[in-house]
């Protein structure tokens, strides 16, 4: 059983991924009006990968007999100066997840709620790969200076990006 104070915290977790999902398609909406295809296909699949965090936090508290909270997701924002600027905004936004994540897992250390702890282990890793990931698109994109050949290389490049479930299967294929 979860303590109130994890359930709490989970809640706010589920929230945050649900609202970062809704950042995201705003940025993919961005990049759509602005002709580049291929960032705003990367968002897309960030996008969902944010949906699918948010249901494993919400399949957890389920399992473990809590009761999810929705509340309200604030308008993203949606217009950018640059691919420059929505990127370091994700970013932005991906060091906040991840440190909302380490406040998680140290309330559930602290709580002795192992279980959840475990599931939390999931979310650290892969905080480590979006925060890499979406750092080296910045940095890319600062190296492309305002070159828009670079740009339209970047938006090539990003866009042969595929999603988690079809990395899966490809590793699964090689297997």
């Amino acid at each position: 059983m979860l303590s109130q104070s994890v359930q709490d915290a989970l809640n706010n977790q589920i929230n945050l991924e649900f609202a970062s999902a809704y950042a995201y398609l705003a940025m993919s909406g961005y990049f759509e009006s602005a002709n580049l295809t291929g960032f705003a296909s990367w968002m897309r699949i960030q996008y969902e990968e944010e949906l699918t965090h948010a249901l494993r936090l919400f399949d957890h508290m389920h399992d473990r007999g809590g009761t999810v909270r929705l509340d309200a997701i604030a308008e993203p924002k949606a217009k950018f100066k640059s691919a420059l600027e929505a990127f370091e905004a994700a970013l932005a936004h991906e060091q906040k997840v991840t440190a909302s994540i380490h406040n998680l897992y140290a309330l559930a250390a602290k709580e002795n709620d192992y279980a959840t702890q475990t599931m939390l282990q999931w979310f650290i890793n892969e905080q480590v790969e979006e925060e890499r990931s979406v750092g080296q698109v910045v940095d890319w994109l600062k190296m492309a200076g305002d070159s828009p050949v670079a740009l339209l290389m970047l938006d090539q490049k990003l866009g042969q990006r595929g999603s988690e479930a079809e990395d899966e299967g490809e590793a699964e294929a090689e297997a």
